[in-house]
């Protein structure tokens, strides 16, 4: 699923940054502040009726993401122990 279909507060693994063809800068943008394939990420807000901008946390930092951009980044949801 992407990111942008997650539900709040849970939390996801990165499993891929997949960008339009003719646009690998912004996959390099992405992968630039954390989006890397295995990273924890978590959805903290959605802007107004649930679309963008983003509050993500991933890793230790929090960014906020255009609906856009959360739609390039896959994700699978973790189990919990």
């Amino acid at each position: 699923m992407n990111l942008d279909q997650v539900d709040l507060g849970s939390l996801y693994r990165v499993t891929e940054v997949d960008v339009p063809k003719g646009a690998p800068q912004i996959k390099g943008q992405l992968e630039d502040i954390g989006f890397l394939p295995g990273e924890q990420v978590t959805v903290l807000r959605k802007g107004l009726l649930g679309k963008g901008p983003y509050m993500v946390r991933v890793g230790a930092s929090t960014f906020a993401l255009r609906q856009s951009e959360a739609r390039m980044i896959l994700v699978e949801a973790l189990q919990h122990v």
